[in-house]
């Protein structure tokens, strides 16, 4: 009898080791489960906001590269109107208080166009063209600087010419106006004097 009871009690304590056992490895894989699940609710976390970043950084690159591109067709449009006398759209992409510095002396738009205007009547004709363009915005602020390729002809023939320029903008209802223009023109070097300079 008394063999049978000790039996019985060993089966007991079996079990509630077993049980003890058991709950202790469940509450292992809970915490094993829970760490998991943190770690993959981290990843996607992560990967929303980085691809929300990257979504974000890619507008505002295109958006950039657009307002570049507005930046230099409204100076483009400066030359296209100069060169037909069209004083309408030259004033379009211009602010009020616009000027230049051509030559050592300041114009506004009206002066400098009726310079030009001159200059087509004594039978010169100009050809301008932006290369080299180096934008940069701030906002609604930009500045560009630019080599000015083209030519200068008259009786006596087609000179060719470049001028160094810059010109300041600022962006008014969504659309870019010129504040200010700087132009050098660049002296013409024969060979032997640009080798003779690049040496220097």
């Amino acid at each position: 009898m008394k063999g049978t009871v000790e039996a019985e009690q060993a089966k007991q304590r079996q079990g509630e080791n077993f049980l003890i056992s058991s709950g202790h490895h469940n509450s292992q894989e809970i915490s094993f489960l829970s760490s998991r699940l943190r770690m993959a609710l981290a990843t996607v976390a992560f990967a929303l906001i980085f691809s929300t970043n990257l979504s974000t950084a890619r507008a505002q690159q295109k958006r950039l590269a657009a307002d570049e591109r507005q930046v230099v067709d409204t100076v483009t449009t400066i030359f296209t109107a100069a060169r037909t006398d069209d004083v309408a759209k030259f004033d379009s992409v211009i602010a009020t208080d616009f000027y230049i510095f051509d030559g050592g002396v300041r114009f506004n738009g009206e002066a400098i166009m009726a310079f030009i205007k001159a200059q087509h009547v004594a039978g010169k004709r100009y050809e301008w063209n932006i290369t080299e363009p180096d934008v940069h915005i701030s906002g609604n602020t930009a500045w560009i600087a630019y080599v000015n390729t083209g030519s200068v002809t008259d009786a006596s023939g087609t000179v060719n010419q470049k001028w160094l320029e810059s010109a300041f903008l600022q962006k008014h209802a969504s659309t870019w106006k010129v504040v200010f223009m700087h132009s050098t023109r660049a002296p013409m070097l024969s060979q032997g004097t640009l080798a003779n300079r690049t040496r220097l």
